[in-house]
């Protein structure tokens, strides 16, 4: 068939291209084809379309292999004749090409052959709107046969050639459908906000959705041995495709894992296509398949075409000329011109914040932590009902235990709420002359408040708002059926807890940090920031609190930081993971905080003045009670007195509005149940946000509101002020010069004076009387963060220095063994077409292998395909974004840490210079934060401290007054109801130093070791972002060391053994 001539090819291998003319002439075929002609060895015939649609397969050109695959209008039938009548060798089986069309049959062959697959369920409808028995649809999930999915979950259609796929959001994360489909210009997915409910016309495919931190990554199999992957911008996170000038999607070419690499062959054994592709899910540490798309070439990559040419080479002489040697020349036979590499600003010279320290200084890690942006007034409603309805409702859904309490968040239970309510709100308000008893009056008004909550805002979502109903008394009745007795509530307490939602002042400020983070916390890069994320060589984790404001602050944040467009709420659920146990309450401290508060009501009330007899002059914040005015007591009747002003100007506005309302009979209609209202929009909280309008409420509530302040702030019949109502009212003023000033209230700009002067002192003071007070609450309260900031650092650090490692063992000309099992992949394919291998570092075991469960798997660029200039350049991000306690907790450590007894003879962190600052600051307001950076000096020896230095800076927010007006960004913003974040300020002296060495020594103390941290717990309904199994859990947890340094011959060194280095790292693959 194919012999020698002279040294020459007497005969040709020939190679049927079977394909339509499309697929056959596009760019990467070509290029591939062109390469394999270069070779001498082989003939191309290319069969066109006239020949495969019309003429008879006995007239077909006879090939010896056969390239055919399936293509909009292909007969595959007559390819599948065509190939049974030659007997070509085929690079893809046609069969099997039948099994890609439909997904079903796909999840099942990949399931045989033991190829993880997101968790799944199959709806197979025989007929459109088909109702199934084993199908249920609730507000927040989906049950198939008793599997249940929580949103988010993805519907795929059974048909692989319909690309329209759906996710569902969760209520709780704002609700919600984006539809993702086939890039039609720059746009692949589209969000829907009013979607709620799954299709019902077809079959589909129920999965679970695998966060994947915004990135997805195709495979490109040639073969069994040979699989080339690119990362790219997934569509799940706002839908613009990234292109570049021209206009080709940007993609980066990524390292796939051992565990990966073996799904790649699996995958072809799975379906016998030697050339395919597949879409890979990387979440959590484990990796899945959720699609197979059949042929595919890689494009714009000519080391790619190069390495697919070889290895078809291969695959087609071992097929039909085994006789030849398959042995690659020393030179390939054609000459391309490789693009020239692009080149990349790099991260030196410092930050510039705190000075200069040489060229050779580099960025590692930024760590943010940020409070989140400007929200509504926090509310709480509490009252006694002993209405039937509403005891029945809190029977229904607790379960029907008399004495159990329930809580209310979903939109369908608030919706039932609202529906018990607005039949048990009066209809006309009692007037003056009413003979009513004036708790009923007081009952009625707040019964009328929980439904203008309900109503108003209409944001049913937990998110934003919640009710308790927790039982009091109890009688026992006769049972229902004559047996015995049982216990019936007759009375119950209502908590209903609302406000406190980010306004679009509050998100345009995240948007706006979100920006500025991007420019100036990455210096050198720029836009480099958005390259090094789409490389996989920035590492970013964004954590939030579970309150709603935090983690849409979170989310804008990110779409600021990483240009990303659209909703926020696709946004929130692929990149911002919950840590309420990190991030949210103050029960570790709450005895230290209510000491704290007696104290400092001690301290305002009594006018003592012993807390400003400064023994200290030079440190004036080492005093009990420092920042309090000397006056406070004085001023407190003055605090009181505007409020009752300000108050009874709003009674009048909400008088008005009522009496509006009982013109307009509004209280005769019971509005329908609205779907999409009640699972999770409204015209005011959501829709006037997202469209960048005013926030308001109406004055019912503001009234409530105020009400409620004047009432809780000075008790008359006692004459007893509560100072811990400063805070609120000062947060009212604040929230209404801003968002309200049209109102014109009379003595609003002065209350907020008089609260501003009283909260400045108070709210510090909450957190600690003194310095002593403040390090212990605070070490109580941010423990487990600060022991998180130091996994951080320290994983950074030991990063780093294996990547110096491994340089100066390259530089040195010292062989570093990749693993054997990488090494003969790459080839055992196409023999040593890349010459040196890179180093192990680029290639950790996956998380997937039983021997290695506890080492976290390095997801890296791949330095051979990518037309970067630096691949081994990595920064990590780690971006935590809470309230303000947590803001207080953290920076009170920072600056007392060294007060404890075991770090006495050391000097704060915080210089004395910033300590000043930071007592003149008082409030850190909305957007505060905090930023530790990590610098590594790479001419500094591995072993000197001196390697790595910190660098801390913060900023106090939005700290500017609403009634600020010499401000030409202030007043231009106060247009916008906005306020201007305050740049960052340095914590640290020019030109000092601080080695990430004494900076944990400072900290340790009051961190939450390692070993302590326990598994994260699987919450309902986002099972997938905490997919581990147990026994790889336990097994960290016992792994854990917190932070031990080996010895050697030139004293303590950072470096740990490579043992260690692998448990230490397996706290970053869980957090």
């Amino acid at each position: 068939m194919v012999g020698e001539e002279d040294g020459g090819m007497k005969n040709k291998v020939t190679i049927g291209v079977c394909v339509m003319e499309k697929k056959a002439f596009s760019g990467p075929m070509l290029q591939i084809l062109q390469r394999l002609e270069a070779f001498g060895e082989f003939e191309i015939v290319h069969f066109g379309d006239k020949v495969i649609l019309e003429e008879p397969i006995q007239s077909w050109p006879i090939c010896q292999c056969l390239i055919a695959f399936h293509s909009s209008g292909y007969p595959l039938e007559r390819a599948e004749a065509y190939a049974a009548l030659r007997k070509p060798f085929l690079v893809n089986e046609l069969g099997q090409q039948r099994l890609l069309h439909d997904r079903r049959k796909v999840y099942e062959r990949l399931e045989f052959y033991g190829i993880p697959v997101p968790r799944y369920a199959l709806v197979n409808r025989e007929s459109p709107n088909e109702e199934l028995d084993y199908f249920i649809e609730e507000e927040d999930f989906v049950e198939v046969h008793g599997n249940r999915f929580w949103k988010p979950f993805v519907e795929k259609p059974i048909d692989g050639d319909d690309h329209s796929i759906m996710i569902y959001y969760p209520s709780s994360a704002g609700g919600g459908m984006k539809e993702l489909f086939r890039k039609i210009g720059n746009r692949s997915s589209e969000f829907r906000p009013d979607v709620r409910r799954v299709r019902r016309e077809g079959s589909y495919i129920y999965e679970e959705f695998m966060p994947t931190g915004g990135t997805d990554v195709k495979v490109y199999t040639v073969g069994p041995e040979y699989a080339h992957a690119e990362a790219r911008k997934s569509p799940v996170v706002d839908g613009v495709v990234m292109r570049n000038p021209d206009g080709k999607e940007v993609r980066y070419p990524v390292l796939l894992t051992p565990a990966e690499k073996q799904m790649a062959r699996e995958v072809f054994s799975a379906f016998g296509q030697a050339v395919c592709g597949f879409d890979l899910l990387r979440c959590d540490g484990r990796s899945y398949v959720c699609d197979v798309n059949g042929w595919s070439f890689v494009k714009n990559s000519h080391k790619y075409y190069d390495d697919a040419a070889c290895v078809l080479r291969k695959m087609f002489l071992d097929a039909k000329a085994p006789h030849l040697s398959s042995t690659l020349p020393p030179t390939l036979p054609w000459k391309v011109n490789e693009p020239v590499q692009q080149s990349e600003g790099l991260t030196r010279q410092g930050s510039g914040i705190i000075g200069t320290f040489g060229q050779s200084e580099e960025l590692r890690c930024v760590i943010a932590i940020t409070r989140h942006g400007d929200r509504t007034p926090k509310q709480k409603v509490k009252l006694k009902v002993t209405e039937e309805k509403l005891l029945n409702l809190m029977l229904k859904y607790n379960g029907g235990r008399p004495r159990a309490e329930t809580k209310l968040k979903s939109a369908i239970q608030l919706q039932d709420l609202l529906d018990a309510t607005r039949i048990l709100v009066p209809r006309v308000r009692p007037g003056r002359e009413s003979d009513s008893e004036a708790e009923d009056i007081e009952h009625a008004e707040k019964l009328r408040q929980v439904k203008a909550v309900l109503e108003e805002g209409g944001h049913f979502s937990g998110i934003y708002r919640k009710v308790q109903l927790k039982p009091l008394k109890w009688v026992k009745v006769q049972k229902a059926n004559g047996e015995g007795e049982e216990e019936r509530p007759t009375e119950a307490l209502m908590v209903l807890k609302y406000g406190g939602v980010l306004t679009h002042a509050g998100r345009k400020q995240a948007e706006e940090l979100g920006r500025y983070f991007r420019n100036n916390m990455y210096p050198g890069e720029g836009t480099g920031l958005l390259r090094l994320h789409s490389t996989y060589r920035h590492d970013l984790k964004i954590y939030s609190s579970d309150e709603g404001r935090v983690q849409m602050s979170a989310a804008a944040f990110a779409k600021g930081l990483l240009d990303l467009e659209g909703q926020l709420t696709p946004i929130l659920v692929s990149l911002v993971s919950k840590d309420s146990s990190m991030l949210d309450g103050l029960d570790n401290a709450s005895i230290e905080i209510k000491e704290a508060k007696a104290r400092l009501n001690e301290i305002i009330t009594s006018g003592s003045k012993s807390a400003h007899n400064n023994s200290s002059r030079e440190k004036p914040w080492m005093v009990d009670g420092a920042g309090l005015p000397p006056n406070a007591s004085e001023v407190l009747p003055k605090l009181v007195k505007l409020t009752k002003k300000v108050t009874e100007q709003v009674r009048l506005l909400a008088i008005d509005e009522d009496e509006e309302l009982a013109e307009s009979s509004s209280y005769d209609v019971i509005l329908p149940y609205d779907q999409a209202k009640a699972l999770g929009k409204t015209h005011i909280d959501v829709d006037r946000i997202a469209a960048g309008l005013p926030c308001g409420e109406g004055f019912l509530l503001m009234f409530a509101r105020w009400r409620k302040l004047e009432r809780d702030l000075y008790n008359e019949r006692k004459e007893r002020f509560d100072i811990t109502q400063i805070p609120d009212v000062y947060d009212s003023c604040k929230y209404d010069l801003l968002h309200n000033a049209h109102l014109n209230l009379d003595g609003l700009d002065e209350l907020f004076k008089v609260a501003q002067l009283l909260a400045d002192g108070v709210i510090p003071n909450e957190y600690g009387i003194n310095a002593k007070q403040k390090l212990k609450i605070g070490s109580k309260i941010a423990r487990r963060l600060l022991g998180k900031i130091l996994i951080d650092l320290r994983n950074t650090r030991e990063e780093a220095i294996s990547v110096a490692e491994l340089k100066s063992n390259q530089d040195n000309n010292i062989a570093v063994p990749a693993p054997k099992e990488e090494t003969d992949y790459h080839t055992k394919a196409y023999g040593k077409i890349d010459g040196t291998r890179r180093a192990s570092f680029t290639s950790d075991m996956s998380m997937d292998q039983d021997e290695d469960d506890d080492k976290e798997p390095k997801y890296r660029l791949d330095p051979k395909y990518a037309n970067v200039k630096t691949p081994e350049r990595h920064v990590r991000t780690r971006l935590y974004f809470t309230s303000e306690s947590h803001i207080h907790s953290l920076m009170n450590v920072l600056r007392y840490c060294n007060l404890d007894e075991s770090l006495q003879e050391e000097p704060s962190l915080v210089c004395d210079n910033a300590l000043d600052r930071l007592y003149r600051t008082k409030e850190l307001d909305y957007m505060s934060y905090i930023v530790f950076r990590l610098f590594e000096n790479t001419e500094v020896a591995l072993e000197d401290p001196k390697r790595f230095r910190i660098e801390m800076t913060f900023s106090r927010g939005a700290d500017l007054s609403p009634l600020e007006s010499n401000d030409s960004e202030a007043a231009s913003l106060h247009q916008e109801h906005t306020l201007p974040i305050m740049g960052p300020e340095r914590l640290q002296d020019v030109g000092s130093y601080l080695t990430l060495e004494m900076m944990e020594k400072m900290i340790r103390p009051f961190a939450m070791p390692a070993e302590d941290f326990p598994p994260p717990s699987i919450p309902q309904g986002f099972s997938g972002y905490f997919s581990k199994s147990a026994a790889v859990l336990e097994r960290l947890v016992n792994l854990w060391p917190f932070h031990k340094h080996s010895s050697n011959s030139n004293g303590s060194s950072p470096r740990k053994s490579r043992t260690e280095n692998h448990k230490n790292q397996a706290e970053e693959t869980m957090y």
